[in-house]
């Protein structure tokens, strides 16, 4: 299988202690990395206030973990998040795909830019047609 980019992002239920998430994040890692994939960038966020309460909480922390695998390191992390009491809601999202998408725009983008810029430069029709007719 080829390898595909995920983000995947978790709540923490608030009332848990630092030593706790700090101990449930390194287990995420090594799970990633037992499994087979590979842990490209750990964002921890922190404490925030959600948009609607969960499990009648209004804050969470937040991490967000941008991971590199197959897919199978994927599926038991889910598995393991669904049933951890800490973890009050997560989201796994294939990033890889919409990163190629933006890429080729990006560079469709500049390719037109360029066309444009050198066509502005070029000089005048009218300029290029009298040239001819001074030097005779």
């Amino acid at each position: 299988m080829a390898n595909r980019t995920y983000e995947v992002m978790y709540i923490i239920d608030p009332d848990t202690a630092a030593d706790k998430i700090e101990k449930l994040n390194e287990g995420v890692v090594k799970l990633i990395e037992k499994e087979g994939g590979t842990l490209i960038n750990t964002n921890e966020i922190g404490m925030k206030t959600m948009a609607y309460p969960i499990q009648k909480k209004y804050e969470g922390y937040y991490v967000l973990l941008e991971i590199e695998g197959t897919g199978q390191e994927i599926m038991e992390l889910e598995r393991r998040m669904r049933v951890n009491d800490m973890i009050m809601r997560y989201i796994t999202v294939r990033v890889d795909e919409d990163r190629k998408t933006a890429a080729k725009r990006t560079e469709k983008r500049e390719a037109r830019s360029a066309k444009r810029a050198a066509f502005r430069n070029a000089p005048p029709a009218a300029e290029t047609a009298e040239a001819p007719a001074e030097a005779a």
